[in-house]
């Protein structure tokens, strides 16, 4: 199943963000070496500040997409406050 995920920071969490930033990015770069990550990045507010993620994840199963959401380190080091997690199926055109 593929899911879009966004997650929103805490407010006036950037510091924290940029400083997890590393940690998030080698996470994902391990789930990208399973072809489970197919696209991301960070949501921006008006004036072009990080203030979210959404990422398009493929994951065979609800234990695999609930280990994702207790392992991932902008999780784990409560950088996101909201997370939305949406199964997704992409249209063929």
């Amino acid at each position: 199943m593929t899911y879009v995920i966004h997650a929103y920071d805490y407010p006036d969490s950037l510091d924290k963000r940029m400083a997890v930033r590393p940690d998030h990015l080698d996470y994902v770069r391990k789930l990208k070496a399973n072809d489970q990550f197919i696209l991301g990045g960070a949501l921006l507010d008006e004036a072009g500040q990080m203030m979210g993620s959404m990422l398009m994840l493929t994951l065979d199963t609800d234990d695999q997409l609930q280990d994702y959401l207790r392992t991932d380190p902008y999780i784990v080091q409560g950088v996101w406050e909201k997370i939305d997690v949406k199964p997704f199926r992409q249209a063929e055109v």
